[in-house]
């Protein structure tokens, strides 16, 4: 029975993927940062459900180990783990820029590195890296999770190449708008993080706090994802690339047809 490791399952992507796989007899550990959100998942029914906050390395060893010393293995570590910091460039904080990046980035980066010894010498594996179609295109007022993605792309990219031929595959997910409380979290921070009555972008954070309430084109459920994880997992050779929900195929498409002035058009209408 394969297994498979996944940050980030308090909500959303994270938990609708760890039951959809415990439905299709993958033995799952799902993780989250929150102890309360561990205790909400052994209630559903996740025995092997642990702690892990992925900017605290310790941690993330100590769920390695728990793993391995359970099933002799990891067949795949998902790095789901992750929020949104919404705001113009120019109002980011360098403070706030780095803590996106230390989830977003540092975090699955550290995950990585720590599982890729034991990947090498099991032989195989499968890394999972949920980047995002805003990391294959820019919308403004979100360049630090623009940024974020982006990074994930060219480490990821780049990690592909120095692992072949060992059996481990490195796979990025573009995921477009998924229903989950992300974008929630995301309004949170702005309002945390960014100081609106001041900033020049005033009326675009207004319309962009409205806008989580309206419906968003294209938009898909946790679902989505989860079937393309569960893919990868059967899959003997993964792709190194799938783009989830219609949105991604449109812009990904875009991004390599079109010029970029076009395709930044296109990008304010979307922004």
């Amino acid at each position: 029975m394969p297994n498979i490791v996944i940050t980030g399952c308090s909500t959303g992507i994270g938990l609708e993927t760890a039951k959809y796989l415990k439905d299709r007899f993958v033995t799952v550990y799902p993780t989250a940062r929150d102890p309360r959100d561990v205790a909400m998942l052994h209630a559903l029914g996740f025995e092997h459900a642990m702690q892990l906050d992925v900017t605290r390395p310790e941690q993330i060893a100590a769920v390695i180990a728990a793993a391995v010393e359970k099933e002799g293995k990891i067949d795949v570590w998902f790095n789901n783990a992750g929020y949104g910091q919404p705001g113009a460039v120019e109002d980011i904080r360098t403070d706030v820029l780095r803590a996106q990046f230390e989830t977003n980035l540092f975090g699955l980066h550290e995950c990585t590195r720590q599982i890729i010894p034991v990947m090498r010498a099991q032989g195989y594996g499968k890394i999972i890296q949920h980047s995002s179609v805003l990391g294959l295109v820019s919308l403004s007022g979100r360049g630090a999770y623009n940024a974020s993605k982006y990074a994930i792309e060219g480490l990821t990219d780049t990690l592909r190449l120095e692992l072949k031929h060992t059996g481990i595959y490195p796979v990025l997910l573009n995921t477009g708008p998924v229903s989950s409380h992300f974008r929630q979290t995301a309004v949170k921070k702005l309002r945390e993080n960014v100081d609106i009555g001041h900033s020049v972008f005033s009326e675009m954070y207004r319309q962009h706090m409205e806008g989580r309430q309206k419906a968003v084109p294209f938009n898909e459920e946790a679902v989505s994802v989860a079937r393309v994880v569960h893919r990868i997992i059967l899959a003997e050779r993964p792709k190194p690339r799938y783009y989830i929900t219609k949105a991604t195929y449109l812009l990904g498409y875009l991004k390599r047809a079109v010029s970029t002035s076009v395709l930044d058009k296109v990008l304010a209408k979307i922004g």
